[in-house]
Formats: structure tokens, sequence, C-alpha cells
């Protein structure tokens, strides 16, 4: 694969996704979406994300990027609704901030790009943020900083590549998922893509992660060796 002619359209595709996956209450939040769509449904992936495409073109043309906001907070942001989790940590630990958030942040560090904080409320390895950093890392690329290609390879093999299948599994699972439904088909073959880029395999599935949530519930030294006393004599059982 001759990936330097390969970059800008990779660059297309992720920057696209940002503008999907970024939660953002700018009224330019959707600006050159319907370009890269016209871009990409000419060039598709495969013929699934070619349809794919065509479907979020025309739910556009029918409700506008309205539709696209409204869709994603009943996905992402509805509360006391089931929601698709977005961040890395959620996927690999079961908690919001985690080892993952940290990986990325020293990644971060380790350029010149800054998330804007007061734009950008969510998390570094949520989904919106991944792809965005992608996007810039990848401009970075094409304009002749080949010092970031090894960064860029180890975000997607140790953060993307570990959790994007899960992801897009619960996203066109989404019961109120209709043009989201259409962007995980296309966020699917792309996702392939970058394997074959990158030239790694899709992760073995991974053991489920549940954290117990932990008692609050504060007692003195002597009420607890008090209730040890109690377990161990119910362990030994009625005396006969």
């Amino acid at each position: 694969m001759n990936r330097e002619a390969v970059n800008p359209a990779r660059s297309l595709y992720y920057g696209f996704m940002s503008k999907m996956l970024v939660f953002s209450t700018s009224k330019d939040r959707f600006d050159g979406l319907e370009k890269a769509l016209d871009v990409m449904i000419e060039n598709p992936l495969d013929e699934n994300s070619a349809e794919a495409l065509k479907e979020i073109k025309e739910f556009i043309s029918l409700g506008g990027y309205e539709v696209l906001a409204n869709e994603y907070d009943a996905i992402f942001n509805a509360p006391g609704a089931a929601v698709v989790r977005t961040t890395a940590s959620f996927y690999d630990e079961g908690v919001e901030s985690g080892k993952k958030r940290v990986a990325v942040k020293n990644f971060l560090a380790k350029t010149r790009i800054r998330r804007n904080e007061q734009e950008f409320k969510e998390n570094e390895d949520c989904v919106g943020f991944l792809v965005t950093f992608m996007h810039e890392l990848i401009e970075l690329i094409i304009k002749g900083e080949k010092s970031y290609e090894t960064l860029q390879h180890c975000l997607f093999v140790e953060i993307i590549n570990e959790f994007f299948d899960e992801f897009i599994e619960n996203l066109y699972k989404h019961k109120k998922a209709n043009v989201y439904k259409s962007l995980a088909v296309v966020l699917n073959a792309f996702l392939e893509f970058e394997r074959l880029y990158f030239d790694v395999t899709k992760p073995a599935i991974k053991e489920k992660v549940v954290k117990k949530a932990e008692s609050c519930e504060v007692i003195s030294e002597a009420e607890a060796k008090r209730r040890a006393e109690n377990k161990a004599k119910k362990a030994l059982g009625p005396k006969c």
C-alpha cells in the first residue's frame, strides 16, 4: 500500500467522523460534511459503505443537519436512557477515566496539538476526540512532519483498534440509531481499511469488565470485628 497516496483520503474520513462524533453547540458544527460525503460516495471503500454514505446524505437532504444533532443527543446524551458509551477507558476497564485516557494524554503531550477545553468537554480517550486527533496527525504528516507516523501507529494500535469494534456494534444496535446506523457501517469499513494500513489484526474479544460499586459505609474497628465474628459463626453452622 502506498501510504503517502492514501493519507489525504484517510484525513478526509477522520475529518468526516469528527464532525459526526464530536459534541458541539456551534452553528458550523457540520460545515463541509456534505462536500466530504460527495467525495466519499464517488470513491467508496466497499459496496456496503457506499450505500450507507448515500443513506446519510439522504437523511440530511430530508431533515437537514438538525436530524443529525437530535439523533446524536438521543444516542449519546439522553438523560435516564440507555446511551452508547464512547471512551476507550470504559470499554477497557468499565470506568470513564482510566488507563487509556492517561495513554492518550501522553500521546498528546508528544505533539503540539492541544485539546480546546472550552469547546471540547469530553475526555481525551472518547471516540470524538480520538478521530479528531488522528485527523490532525495525518494532516501534519501530509505537510511533511514524518515524525508523527510512529505516533499515529501507536494511537491506532494501542487505543482505537482495541475498542472500536464494540463501539460500532453498540452504535449500530442502538434503538434510536437511523442515520448513525448508516455511520456505523461506514466506520466498520474504514476500521478494516485502517487495519490494512497499519498491518494489524482485529483484537481478540476481551472478557467484559464490570466494576462493582464500592460501599460508602464507614464502620468502627470494633464493629468490623463483631461482624467478622458473626460471619465466622454462621460459617460453622448450628451446633448439635
